[in-house]
């Protein structure tokens, strides 16, 4: 999933809210200049995962803070701009650097949540910034359209219930939600850790 940012309008942004108004402090006079700004924040986790506002100030986001901060900009601009929520199974091939956990494990696969916006039929991704290389999540198991307000207790019950059908599948008696749910933050610790690697790499170069 490529980020596209290309494809969102480029109407001058109204004086239209606290979101707007963040936005235009930082140079961006249009949607399309919003989303290519956080398109160059790097992967990372928020000190409140469910406040998107706090991606600007920390300079950082996730799927879902980056996407959610976009589609909240949207809603102030009366974009019509769908905040995406997918299930898909989280691989080494489709999400590069979290192939060492998975295999410590002796999992080729686990389920994960993921957020990304859709205009006029295009999706959008700008959970990676360009150097990197984005989420391939390939085909979805789940998909569903949400609000901006919905990616924290939701999204995280939205993947919880799925996990549990999931781990009912594997047949594996060692291993239980709370097991999943841990080798899944290893493996969002182990993205964030690459990510953040990868940014100093460069910034010596």
């Amino acid at each position: 999933m490529q980020a596209l940012v290309g494809t969102l309008p480029e109407r001058d942004l109204a004086h239209a809210g606290d979101v707007s108004a963040a936005f235009r402090e930082r140079g961006c006079s249009t949607i399309r200049d919003a989303a290519s700004l956080v398109w160059t924040l790097p992967y990372g986790r928020n000190t409140d995962r469910a406040d998107y506002r706090r991606v600007l100030c920390e300079g950082r986001g996730t799927c879902s803070t980056k996407h959610a901060l976009i589609a909240a900009l949207g809603v102030e601009q009366a974009i019509e701009i769908a905040l995406r929520l997918g299930i898909y199974e989280m691989t080494e091939a489709n999400t590069p650097g979290i192939g060492r956990v998975l295999d410590g494990v002796g999992l080729a696969a686990i389920p994960e949540a993921h957020c990304w916006l859709r205009y006029r039929s295009v999706d959008i991704d700008v959970t990676m910034p360009p150097d990197r290389p984005g989420v391939a999540a390939g085909t979805f198991l789940h998909e569903e359209t949400i609000t901006p307000e919905q990616i924290g207790a939701y999204k995280a019950q939205v993947h919880e219930r799925f996990l549990v059908c999931w781990l009912a599948r594997q047949k594996r008696v060692n291993l239980d939600l709370a097991d999943a749910w841990r080798i899944r933050e290893r493996c969002i610790a182990a993205l964030c850790a690459r990510t953040t690697t990868s940014a100093l790499a460069l910034d010596r170069q």
